[in-house]
């Protein structure tokens, strides 16, 4: 066997790539934003903190990265679609905007429902739409990736409607992916476990919430955004140009059993 008869390992970088980071103001969104303007990509930072994408931006060009804010709200679908296509077309779309309000589903209100699944599944759809629209008309291929949850696979306690929301992103992508497969356009989500976040830190320093979470994940302890990382710039790269309509659990692994 000669040498050039071995297969090459297709490339995890992403220069000459557009990416668009929803939710890229802090935690999971910040840490895919770092990882896929670190693999080569051209990052557009949104989220609905102006200030905050500005310097983070900021942050990042002065590390020689390719970086700029897109102030954005997802929940607004029409002005997300007029932004996008202003701003696209993209080549891929990380989309880390979430939100949960936990509690007994007997106590769930309208209003807190509607909030949710406002953020998690009505805006996660149109944005993915709409970045999807952009690279329809371009004629070019793309890699859409959500940010779901183990939470979309499984029950959780006082997360009914969180885990209806995350359940439906599940479905939406494996559609999306069906129709939008024939024109090389993959859509995939993220499925981690809890992650210590500045926003999770309240479930963290609870002893008892966190013993539970650590007995639940059988590598025994909970995620960091850096578990995250690697999995976005793969999903996002040609070295997964064969995944579409999947999820990629970083649970530690919960679902397992």
């Amino acid at each position: 066997m000669t040498t050039d008869t071995l297969p090459s390992t297709p490339s995890f970088r992403l220069d000459g790539k557009r990416a668009l980071v929803a939710g890229a103001s802090s935690g999971i969104g910040l840490a895919c934003a770092t990882a896929l303007a670190e693999a080569g990509a051209a990052v557009t930072l949104s989220a609905r903190r102006a200030e905050a994408l500005t310097e983070l931006a900021d942050q990042m060009t002065a590390r020689g990265w390719d970086a700029n804010a897109l102030p954005l709200d997802i929940a607004d679908a029409d002005a997300t679609a007029a932004a996008v296509a202003d701003a696209g077309p993209f080549d891929i779309l990380l989309n880390a905007a979430g939100l949960a309000r936990h509690g007994p589903a007997r106590e769930t209100t309208p209003a807190d429902f509607d909030a949710v699944m406002g953020i998690n599944l009505r805006g996660a759809y149109f944005l993915a739409q709409a970045v999807a629209r952009g690279l329809l008309a371009a004629g070019r291929p793309g890699s859409l990736i959500t940010i779901s949850s183990q939470m979309g696979h499984v029950g959780g306690v006082d997360r009914a409607t969180y885990c209806a929301s995350k359940h439906a992103v599940e479905g939406m992508t494996k559609a999306m992916a069906i129709e939008w497969g024939p024109s090389q356009i993959r859509v995939n989500t993220i499925c981690p476990t809890f992650v210590l976040t500045d926003l999770t830190r309240p479930t963290f320093d609870d002893p008892d919430k966190r013993k539970w979470i650590e007995s639940k994940i059988k590598l025994g302890r909970a995620g960091e955004v850096e578990d995250i990382m690697g999995a976005a710039v793969w999903l996002a790269s040609d070295a997964a140009a064969l995944v579409t309509g999947t999820a990629l659990m970083i649970d530690g692994g919960w679902t397992a059993g």
